[in-house]
């Protein structure tokens, strides 16, 4: 069997739904969130997490967002092209009971990113994880899709995009202002809304 087209087990870590497991057909161009980048992504976000709305955002198998309503997350976004994988992760969020708290949108992500209007003025979480092909393809769209959400995002939500070795950080917009984490090849990268810049260099006022 090809082991880029073979099914995958992943399991959610913590939260209400510890221990689900999620079975996917991992294809060439998916990048599945390993488990160790999945528990430092929610470690991180800690308190952010319960009573938000999270986006997961290039959805895949869906384990991310279900994973944010483990941890109480007031609901999720999935947003995901492929309608076959929207459907596997519809049935899995009924399965566990929380067809309530997940929605599948069926959606090109980057007019999907053109068209989004926060729902209020609630900060939100918006978790980007690509395909391969969009990081090395397509790094101008993803970079403004970027740039929009940041811009129309009300302030205090969270974007955290995951990255690889090579994802070229300096075109990031305001760079000092995000958190950078690095987990072997896998990068993620944290940034506030509204949070101030830090300066480059500090002067004292005499």
């Amino acid at each position: 069997m090809d082991p880029m087209n073979e099914k995958t087990m992943v399991r959610i870590v913590a939260g209400s739904l510890r221990g689900r497991r999620v079975y996917t057909v991992v294809h060439e161009g998916m990048r599945p969130t390993p488990q160790l980048v999945r528990e430092a992504l929610f470690s991180i976000l800690g308190n952010a997490v319960p009573g938000r709305l999270f986006y997961d955002i290039f959805a895949g198998t869906g384990v991310v967002g279900l994973e944010a309503v483990s941890r109480g997350a007031s609901g999720t976004r999935s947003v995901e092209k492929d309608g076959k994988l929207g459907a596997a992760i519809q049935k899995y969020a009924t399965e566990f009971g929380v067809a309530d708290k997940l929605q599948v949108l069926k959606a090109d992500v980057y007019r999907w990113g053109e068209r989004w209007i926060p729902p209020g003025n609630a900060p939100v979480n918006l978790f980007l994880s690509p395909p391969f092909p969009d990081l090395s393809e397509r790094g101008d769209e993803f970079l403004t899709l970027v740039d929009q959400l940041l811009e129309k995002a009300p302030d205090e939500s969270v974007l955290v995009i995951q990255a690889e070795d090579g994802f070229p950080l300096d075109r990031l917009p305001d760079l000092p202002a995000w958190d950078v984490r690095k987990y072997g090849r896998n990068l993620l990268l944290f940034r506030v809304k509204g949070e101030p810049v830090p300066a480059a260099t500090t002067e004292e006022t005499p």
